[in-house]
This record gives structure tokens, C-alpha cells and sequence, in this order.
């Protein structure tokens, strides 16, 4: 069987979730109990194990059109066919068409690439690291508590900028137009603005925190 990368265009089974993106190479844990859901993993078990995670988008009333194929790694059976899953992102996807509804949603997609760089972004990768270092410090020191990053933080510049997108907490939105970015340089130069003006803002609580110890 051919690999999906290989592939230009296919139909991909398709699981939007609320308040969810995915990025390629982080994983993703699910709990899958809903009927047609676990319809569709069965069936995709029986195949390649992989279908396609959207953000479902409350305010249009449906799936964004950019989302990440998700891999099974590892899934467990439970009581009345429920399964918890844990997933892997592979590449991202663009829905072309929808090609079935039910009981769970199929479509057409194609697969979406970052353009080759123009220049070297190591620096910028850098940049974008240290300020996420600032972050992570400033916010063990607020809370009083240990918090680090994982030793294997990617260095490579694409992965670093998907590791940091999908670390972003409570701004969906923003992750899905990071998703979608096809210019690496231009997902770490957004990261490294949300991250110059989070470590700000934790910069200037700490300053009054100490203020009144």
C-alpha cells in the first residue's frame, strides 16, 4: 500500500472537534463513545489508521477547511465498544469536498506542505525558543511551581513551530490560522509575538507580586 504522503489527493475520514487542532508530530489522546464514531474507528482500524482531525468552528456552524491527519498508535477496547485512543498528527490537509455525511463525515483533501524556506531560520527558531524559556520561567515563578520544558524540545525550526502552536492554551483560533500558515517563517515570527507579549504581560504580574511580598 502506498503511503498517504505519497499520495496527492484521497478520501479521508473526518472527526471535527470543538476547541481542537491538531499539529503534525503531537499526539493526541480521544475517548471515542459517540456511535458513529466508533463506527468509523473500527473501520479505519481494519485499514490504515488514520483519519483527519478539524477544529469544528461554533461560530460558522461547521468543520474548518484546514486540518491534520491523525494517526492510531495505540487504542484500547472498552465496555459497550467504547475506545480510548491515542493518536499521533501526521500531515496537514485541505478538504476539497465532502464526499460523505453520514454516518460520519468523509471528504476529498489534499495534502499541504510548508514552502521551502528562503533563508536559514535557526536564529529565528532560536529566538522563538528563548522567549518560550522566558515564558515557562516567568510562569513557575507566579504560580510557585515547577514547571519545564521537555528535553526533547524539537530543534528543527518546522517542528519547534508546530511544538509551540500546539502549546498555545485558549486561543483556538489563532492555532487553526497557524495551522493553516504555509510559511514557517511566518508561524514563528506570529509565535514569537504571542509569546514576546504573554511573557510582558506574566513579566509584569511577577513585578507586583513582588511588589507586595
Amino acid at each position: 500500500m502506498a503511503s498517504s504522503s505519497s499520495i496527492a489527493v484521497r478520501e479521508l475520514p473526518l472527526f471535527p472537534l470543538p476547541e481542537v487542532v491538531l499539529f503534525p508530530g503531537r499526539p493526541l489522546p480521544l475517548h471515542i463513545f459517540e456511535f458513529r464514531y466508533r463506527i468509523m474507528m473500527n473501520t479505519i482500524l481494519a485499514n490504515d489508521r488514520r483519519f483527519g482531525v478539524l477544529m469544528w468552528d461554533p461560530v460558522q456552524g461547521q468543520p474548518a477547511a484546514v486540518g491534520c491527519c491523525a494517526e492510531v498508535v495505540h487504542y484500547q477496547r472498552l465496555p459497550d465498544d467504547r475506545m480510548k485512543i491515542l493518536t499521533l498528527g501526521q500531515q496537514r490537509f485541505r478538504v476539497l469536498e465532502y464526499t460523505r455525511e453520514k454516518p460520519y463525515r468523509v471528504g476529498l483533501v489534499e495534502w499541504i506542505e510548508d514552502q521551502p524556506p528562503e533563508k536559514d531560520l535557526k536564529e529565528m527558531a532560536a529566538s522563538v525558543e528563548q522567549l518560550l524559556r522566558d515564558v515557562v520561567h516567568l510562569s513557575a515563578k507566579l504560580t510557585d511551581q515547577k514547571i519545564e520544558l521537555p528535553e526533547d524540545l524539537p530543534d528543527l525550526p518546522i517542528e519547534l513551530s508546530y511544538w509551540v502552536a500546539s502549546n498555545l492554551y485558549g486561543v483556538v483560533s489563532e492555532q487553526q490560522a497557524l495551522l493553516e500558515m504555509q510559511d514557517t517563517a511566518n508561524r514563528l515570527e506570529r509565535e514569537a509575538e504571542i509569546l514576546t507579549s504573554t511573557r510582558n504581560h506574566l513579566a509584569a504580574r511577577t513585578v507586583l507580586k513582588d511588589a507586595f511580598n
